[in-house]
């Protein structure tokens, strides 16, 4: 008999019981970040509670299909890694000023399906430009991915951006409680425990919050039993030309982090994106900004809070998070499962976005260990990349006095320094006449490769 060629880990399928606990893991480490679009766009045009509401199920729904696209994937869609879906946040500002001067959500929403049509079309350019990301870049890119969400790691640990108390130390405290629960469960216990370290602290912290009234169940009972999404809820889309303009440009920026984010995957899971793969995930997200277009939500990308998961619990299976789309459809056809999600405290979700935005960073220094930095300038690359990537991060109003075109691109730490990241490289390593490792990612013992 033959023998049977080994499975890789991105392809192998867990035991149930492991598929719906990681699974799950997924959507907690998710959950804030998804619902938090839908929340300010809708609070800033005012919406009624029971339009906020239908917004925050309607996007669930979306991200749990986008998800499974993503990650089963069908011909041409998907990239088939481990990679959870959501609304991008490039795409706020733009979005809350189209709804608020006048266009409302039927020119949000047409604005959003030709920028999901434009995605699709330009996805194998995007999956060409794939020689531009050597280690050196997706080292910088994965590092400054991590180092930007730590941030909102830490607004969660505080409380939440706009909580009373915000910044109490009881907020502190239970976060540090909940990643010293991550980290013991990840060191102590045994291997299927250790893989779920996130799930096992976001659960003990909401344990331990429950009695102290740091959470609030209320939204339990006011929520529906069943919410099903309509198309054009809202009305029929209209298409202006300048929110379309807009929006490609959240296009553009959008496709730039899901690059970076994919790649971040494929190096953690040892399954390298191909340009063929590249430009399929790509076109899975355009596939998934169109539906939620017709389906009253808003664009989407790849959502880097999980590929920390991905890389601190070593759990590579893409059935995992396929596993964690299925749940989302779920919250997003069943409401008041969504609120019992919602309760989870801010501080509870913070203490482990901690571990997991770190390991996001860490990763990107792992991919940066490969790199050549003797006799080279590939330490100027880095270090101008991450300054650029961490300035809209740490000092959020530095470009408001800018064009909304520029501070759509550059107030995204990911996809500045992405860009950075690249012009940088084929200025030190591709021009010709500059002595040095091509790509800047040779090994110091390799001899000279010609080209």
């Amino acid at each position: 008999m033959a023998a049977t060629a080994p499975v890789h880990p991105v392809d192998e399928v867990p035991p149930v019981r492991s598929l719906a606990a990681f699974g799950l893991q997924h959507v907690l480490a998710m959950y804030a970040g998804a619902v938090a679009v839908p929340l300010i766009v809708g609070g800033a045009m005012k919406l009624s509670p029971a339009d906020l509401a239908y917004l925050i199920t309607a996007d669930l729904l979306v991200c749990g299909i986008a998800t499974l696209i993503q990650c089963v994937g069908f011909w041409r869609f998907g990239v088939r890694l481990p990679i959870m879906q959501g609304c991008t946040f490039a795409a706020v500002s733009p979005m809350v000023l189209i709804g608020t001067t006048g266009g409302g959500l039927p020119a949000i929403y047409g604005s959003v399906i030709v920028a999901g049509l434009a995605i699709m079309l330009l996805a194998p350019v995007f999956g060409r430009l794939l020689r531009f990301f050597p280690p050196l870049v997706t080292g910088t890119v994965i590092l400054i991915i991590g180092v930007s969400l730590l941030p909102v790691a830490g607004n969660w640990a505080a409380g939440g951006v706009g909580a009373k108390d915000f910044g109490e130390p009881k907020n502190l405290a239970l976060a540090g409680f909940v990643l010293a629960v991550v980290v013991g469960v990840q060191r102590f216990a045994p291997p299927f425990l250790s893989r779920i370290a996130v799930l096992i602290g976001i659960a003990v912290g909401l344990a331990v919050a429950v009695p102290f009234g740091s959470t609030n169940f209320g939204g339990v009972d006011d929520a529906d039993w069943l919410g099903i999404s309509t198309p054009f809820h809202f009305g029929a889309p209209a298409f202006h030309a300048s929110a379309i303009v807009s929006m490609l440009v959240v296009a553009l920026v959008t496709m730039t982090e899901t690059t970076g984010d994919l790649i971040a995957v494929g190096e953690m899971t040892d399954r390298g994106v191909e340009p063929r793969t590249l430009a399929d995930g790509l076109r899975a997200d355009g596939l998934s900004t169109v539906l939620g277009g017709v389906f009253n939500t808003f664009p989407y990308t790849a959502f880097a809070q999980n590929v920390g998961l991905v890389g601190m619990t070593r759990v590579r299976s893409r059935w995992v998070v396929a596993a964690a789309g299925g749940i989302l459809v779920l919250l997003g056809l069943l409401p008041k499962l969504g609120a019992v999600v919602a309760a989870v405290p801010a501080p509870v979700l913070g203490g482990a976005g901690l571990v997991m935005f770190g390991t996001v960073a860490a990763s990107g220094l792992r991919t940066l260990a490969e790199v050549d930095f003797r006799g080279n300038d590939n330490l100027t690359v880095v270090a101008v990349s991450v300054a650029v990537g961490v300035l809209p991060v740490g000092v959020p109003t530095v470009y408001e006095k800018f064009p909304d075109w520029f501070q759509t691109v550059m107030n995204s730490g990911i996809s500045a320094g992405c860009l950075t990241a690249i012009v940088l490289n084929l200025l030190f390593n591709h021009l010709p006449g500059r002595p040095g490792a091509q790509d800047g990612a040779a090994a110091p013992e390799a001899p000279p490769v010609s080209a």
